[in-house]
């Protein structure tokens, strides 16, 4: 009864992973444009907008399956290399 309460609908998906996915681009465009004003900008930036890309497929494909396909075999080494 309790994951039943805790699920989202489909729609509701749709729309978080719009949301962070859009603010994903938006925080990765900001950081690349403020890469003049110094590279901490620029990390901090690009970063978060990492950090909202990976949470939007997370909404639609939930975190554990996400973070089980991330760690596949064949995508180990692209995982590790964007972790890094």
């Amino acid at each position: 009864k309790v994951l039943d309460a805790s699920t989202l609908s489909f729609g509701t998906r749709v729309k978080c992973f719009a949301v962070c996915f859009i603010a994903g681009i938006v925080c990765s465009i900001l950081g690349t444009a403020l890469l003049p004003k110094g590279i901490k900008f620029f990390a901090l930036f690009y970063t978060l907008g990492n950090i909202a890309a990976l949470a939007s497929t997370c909404f639609l494909m939930g975190p554990l399956k996400q973070l089980k396909a991330m760690f596949e075999p064949k995508r180990l080494i692209a995982t590790l290399l964007m972790l890094v």
